[in-house]
């Protein structure tokens, strides 16, 4: 969109009579033409490097071989819903426990051994400090250590923890302290209290909660209370704080004491690789798709999802009354989908039936961009009022804005993301600024100046270190994110760059840009690996483009269709017709096995996988 006609344009798609909702597909103005650079045609899905295929059955004793499941078409079928496993959650069990960090410990140590790293679990042994010569001291000063927090006999701390055995001293150090001082704090004891946080608190910055905490622990000599400091709103008084310490001084305990139980049961051979088995099983059996076969996973660093070219509309979400920039799974189960519009609301849908759960309402301009935190309990979008809004989206019947941060100097905010830790988001737009805030503090922690033009979006690296950012200058720049400044810059694109995008290994960047291409780059090396071309892209829009898995780039159009692309090949394996306007954004969700547009014609497309249609279009 041109930068200079963003609030015109804003109004008139409001009010024009737009082609998807009050025109016949007779009356529709015809496709563009395609490009003159030539459109690559599409290749069966069977030419990509799917998983395995039906397997021959071979009884138990035979002498038959299997075939080669790595060089043979898969087949697959849909699951149905009322096959889908329970999501994993956290209520299965507690990862705190001490004896299931006990068993977690055993189960590493078992595997260590069978695989011949004897010295190796002798270490894990010695660094979880489970040797049996040692539990009866510690016991013992843990007790005494939580017996005198509980009075708020300092002196006695200071004894304990100078002269006993910790494990994990400096840590349990920096809590005990951390106590002191908030005591003394509240008790307006500033001297002793800014002694406390010199010589005690300073030397184990490092073993802060979060960052930040022990900003916020200097800023306390300056407030009036406690509650004042951002990271301390919480404080409910110093019984309840010396309670909640005691009570992880507890768990220590419990970690010891419980732990000598589970060292007497039996631990069935190999059953780390057993659990990870039932874990991959798990995985298989939640898919929306089934093969015929068992299929061959070849890594266990990323869920099981296998490769499928979506080839068939299965759901289109309608009510919308404007065009729909953006969109986002809900969570990474993907149950919900939500998507941005120029209505200036965000809409979240049930992918299963297409109904509309929620519509959140605040922003006065259009929506830019949208995303979501793991959990599908928060949702942040970027619109062209000049704000940020925090959506708490846990209760569906009730969603509410917590937060909203307006940018200093105005203008749209285009892109915005989480952090690979969701602890900060970042924003970016239209007056070629990117600001990274703190959602602990609540307060933009820094910012990233370099850009000509406005930046249509800015991502982090999966490691969290850098922000990748794409402009209107045509260049996608890399940005230190702890010292703010523009580590790289590349200029290969022809055209403005409307996308930025990694893969889930971080090792792969795709951008997209006005010069009717798509570019795949070594963020090792930096060096452009792959081009994308047959789609359109040159007028005001912002198209983007992503990933689907390892093997597969997707992508809109102005043409109204969404662009699928082999990887390594670069030719199209797919194109989804079915939308009446310009597709501006797609996106993959593995577990249900989804693909979602967003397009100028007000609506939301679903695609999926389906065996009985062609897997490519005839052109």
């Amino acid at each position: 969109m041109s930068d200079s006609t963003q609030s015109a344009d804003n109004a008139a798609e409001l009010t024009t009579n737009h082609p998807g909702r009050n025109a016949s597909a007779e009356n529709l103005p015809a496709r563009p033409s395609p490009l003159d650079d030539g459109i690559d045609e599409p290749v069966p899905a069977q030419e990509l490097a799917l998983p395995a295929t039906t397997a021959t059955a071979v009884s138990e004793g035979s002498e038959q071989q299997l075939p080669d499941r790595a060089s043979q078409p898969v087949y697959y079928h849909h699951a149905g819903r009322s096959q889908l496993c329970a999501n994993a959650s956290a209520e299965f069990f507690d990862d705190n426990s001490p004896r299931i960090r006990r068993d977690i410990i055993r189960v590493i140590a078992q595997y260590l051994d069978g695989q011949g790293y004897t010295s190796t679990k002798v270490t894990l042994y010695d660094e979880a400090n489970v040797k049996q010569q040692h539990e009866n001291n510690y016991i013992s000063d843990v007790v005494r250590l939580r017996a005198a927090v509980l009075d708020g006999e300092w002196g006695e701390v200071d004894r304990i923890c100078s002269s006993a055995y910790l494990k994990d001293k400096k840590h349990i150090l920096y809590k005990v302290y951390k106590q002191q001082y908030l005591e003394l704090i509240e008790d307006n004891e500033s001297q002793k209290a800014f002694a406390t946080l010199n010589k005690y608190l300073k030397p184990l910055e490092s073993q802060q909660s979060f960052q930040g905490e022990f900003r916020d622990l200097c800023y306390l000599l300056t407030t009036k209370s406690i509650q004042d400091a951002p990271a301390f709103r919480n404080w409910d008084g110093i019984a309840s704080s010396r309670e909640k310490l005691a009570e992880y001084l507890q768990n220590i305990l419990e970690f010891e004491i419980v732990g000598r139980e589970s060292e007497h049961q039996h631990l069935r051979p190999n059953r780390l690789v057993t659990l990870l088995r039932q874990a991959v099983a798990y995985q298989i059996q939640s898919c929306q798709y089934r093969s015929e076969a068992i299929p061959l996973v070849p890594t266990l660093l990323t869920d099981y999802a296998p490769v499928v070219v979506p080839n068939t509309e299965r759901l289109t979400f309608s009510g919308h009354m404007g065009n729909v920039k953006c969109t986002a799974y809900v969570g990474m189960y993907g149950r919900y989908v939500a998507s941005g519009s120029s209505d200036n609301t965000i809409r979240i849908w049930d992918t299963e039936t297409a109904e509309c759960a929620a519509v959140l309402r605040g922003h006065t301009s259009r929506i830019w961009d949208i995303c979501v935190d793991s959990t599908g309990s928060t949702l942040i979008s970027a619109s062209g009022d000049s704000t940020v809004k925090i959506w708490d989206i846990r209760d569906l019947h009730k969603p509410q804005c917590t937060a909203t941060v307006a940018t200093d100097n105005g203008g749209d905010v285009y892109s915005v993301s989480l952090n690979p830790l969701e602890s900060h988001i970042i924003m970016a737009g239209y007056d070629r600024t990117i600001r990274l805030y703190d959602r602990v503090t609540g307060r933009v922690v820094q910012t990233f100046h370099g850009h000509d033009l406005s930046i249509a979006q800015a991502v982090p690296n999966p490691l969290g270190n850098l922000i990748i950012s794409g402009a209107k200058d045509q260049t996608i720049r890399f940005w230190d994110i702890m010292s703010g400044t523009c580590v790289k810059s590349l200029r290969s694109h022809l055209g403005e760059v409307t996308s930025v995008a990694t893969n889930d290994s971080g090792m792969l960047l795709l951008s997209s840009s006005k010069d009717n291409s798509n570019r795949l780059w070594d963020l090792r090396s930096l060096k452009r690996l792959r081009r994308y071309k047959g789609h359109q892209n040159t007028s005001k829009n912002f198209i983007r483009s992503s990933f689907i898995g390892d093997s597969l780039v997707v992508g809109g159009s102005e043409d109204g269709m969404v662009y699928i692309w082999d990887r390594e090949s670069t030719k199209i394996v797919q194109r989804l017709d079915g939308h009446q306007g310009i597709v501006y954004d797609a996106r993959w969700n593995p577990k249900q096995g989804l693909l979602c547009s967003a397009s100028d014609d007000w609506t939301l497309k679903t695609w999926w996988f389906d065996p009985s249609s062609p897997e490519a279009p005839s052109q």
